[in-house]
C-alpha cells in the first residue's frame, strides 16, 4: 500500500514542523497536488531541470526540497522562460513540489544539528545562535470517571503531553465528584436522561506544548468515555522548548583553525573552503549555520565562538569578523546537501514503520553552481 500525499507530508512535518519556519519563508506545497498516492519521493536540495529529469526517470510523484522554486508571487507563467519551462515539466509529469526550508534548519535533529554533528560540536551545552520560536506551554485539566483515568492519561502522554525537561509522563490527579443532568437527546455514558447524576471523577492535570495541543486534545477526547468531555486549557508563564537557527558549542578538544578547515572539507565533501583568520590559531568553540550566515557574525561573537562555519560570506563581513577576532570557514551554501540522504533515510524509515511501500530517495544530482579550477 502506497501512502497518500497528505500522509507523506504529515510525517515529514514531524521532522520539520511548519510553525518552526521563519516569518514569510516560502515553505509547504509550492506546485502540484498532494491528493494522490505516492510511490516514490525524491529528496533534493534544489529543484533544477536535471533534478526534475531524475524524478521523472525514477517515477517519483513528489519532490521534497530545501530551497523554494517560487520565491515571490507570479505575475504570469511564461513557459518560454527557464523557470516557466521547469514548472511546465513538473505539471506535465504530475510531480508535486513541497519545500521544507527554515523549519528544517531550525528543527531539533535538522540541518543545523547535522552540521554541528559533522563538525564535532558536542551535544551537551549546544545552543542555537538565534532563537526564533519558543513553544508556549498550557496546563490541560480534564475530568475523567475514575475507572477510565489510566486510559485517558496514557492517551494524553502518548500524544506528547506531560513532558518537562528530562522527565516525561508528568501529571497530577485529585479525586472529586462531578454532577451533570443529561438532556432529552443526550446519550450518557453514566446516568439517565432527566436525572441528576453524581459521578466519582478524577481531575487530571498535565502540561501541553502549544505545538501538540490539537493532537493531545483529539487523543484525549477519543479515549474519554463521555459524550461531552469537560476540559480546560490554561496558558502558563513557564517557557517551553526554544528552537533557533544555527548551533554553537564546544569542540571535543582544541584544534588549530587550519586543521578544522580540513575537517570541514572532508565532512561536507567540498573541494575547498574560504578561510578567514590565522590557520595556526586555536579553536575551542565553534558555530555553524547552514546557508547564508553573514548576518550571524555578531551572534557567533556574542556566544563566545572562535569560528563561524557558514556560507556566502561577503568581503566586508569577512573584514568585520577578522577585526572582531572571529575566524570564519566558508564551505559554501551547497553544504546543505547533507539533508538529502538524512531526510530520505528518516522518511523511508517512518513510512516503513506504518507499513507503507512508499520510499524516499536522495537525489544524486549535484546542484552546486560553482566550480573550483
Amino acid at each position: 500500500m502506497f501512502a497518500h500525499g497528505q500522509t507523506v507530508i504529515q510525517i515529514m512535518e514531524q521532522l520539520a514542523p511548519k510553525h518552526l519556519a521563519m516569518e514569510n519563508d516560502k515553505i509547504g506545497l509550492q506546485l502540484g497536488t498532494l491528493q494522490k498516492e505516492i510511490s516514490k519521493v525524491l529528496i533534493a536540495l534544489d529543484v533544477t531541470d536535471k533534478v526534475v529529469d531524475e524524478a521523472i526517470a525514477l517515477g517519483a510523484e513528489l519532490i521534497i526540497a530545501h530551497h523554494a522554486i517560487i520565491y515571490r508571487p507570479l505575475a504570469k507563467l511564461d513557459t518560454s522562460t527557464p523557470a516557466g519551462k521547469l514548472y511546465e515539466k513538473l505539471i506535465k509529469h504530475d510531480i508535486a513540489v513541497y519545500i521544507a526550508h527554515t523549519n528544517l534548519d531550525t528543527a531539533e535533529g535538522g540541518i543545523n544539528d547535522w552540521m554541528a554533528d559533522l563538525v564535532g560540536i558536542v551535544r551537551e551545552g549546544r545552543a542555537s545562535l538565534e532563537v526564533v520560536h519558543t513553544d508556549k506551554l498550557y496546563k490541560l485539566v480534564v475530568y475523567v470517571p475514575a475507572p477510565h483515568q489510566e486510559a485517558v492519561q496514557q492517551a494524553i502522554w502518548n500524544a506528547g503531553a506531560g513532558a518537562t525537561g528530562n522527565y516525561s509522563c508528568c501529571s497530577f490527579s485529585s479525586e472529586g465528584t462531578g454532577t451533570f443532568l443529561p438532556g432529552d437527546h443526550a446519550k450518557p455514558f453514566i446516568g439517565k436522561q432527566g436525572q441528576l447524576e453524581h459521578a466519582a471523577e478524577v481531575r487530571l492535570e498535565t502540561i501541553v506544548p502549544q505545538s501538540l495541543q490539537r493532537k493531545v486534545v483529539q487523543a484525549m477526547i477519543k479515549a474519554h468515555p463521555y459524550e461531552e468531555v469537560a476540559y480546560d486549557l490554561f496558558p502558563l508563564e513557564n517557557t517551553g522548548t526554544s528552537y533557533g537557527l544555527g548551533r554553537v558549542g564546544k569542540l571535543p578538544e582544541p584544534i588549530k583553525l587550519g586543521g578544522l578547515a580540513e575537517l570541514v572539507k572532508q565532512a561536507f565533501d567540498v573541494p575547498a573552503v574560504r578561510l578567514v583568520g590565522d590557520p595556526d590559531s586555536v579553536v575551542r568553540k565553534a558555530a555553524v549555520l547552514g546557508g547564508s550566515g553573514g548576518r550571524y557574525v555578531k551572534h557567533a561573537l556574542f556566544a563566545g565562538a572562535d569560528v563561524l562555519i557558514t556560507g556566502d560570506i561577503d568581503y566586508h563581513t569577512a573584514h568585520d569578523a577578522l577585526a572582531a577576532g572571529l575566524s570564519i570557514i566558508d564551505p559554501g551554501h551547497n553544504v546543505e546537501k547533507i539533508m538529502k540522504p538524512r531526510v530520505a533515510d528518516w522518511l523511508s524509515a517512518e513510512l516503513g514503520k506504518r507499513k507503507y511501500q512508499t520510499t524516499a530517495i536522495a537525489s544524486g544530482e549535484d546542484t552546486e553552481p560553482f566550480r573550483f579550477i
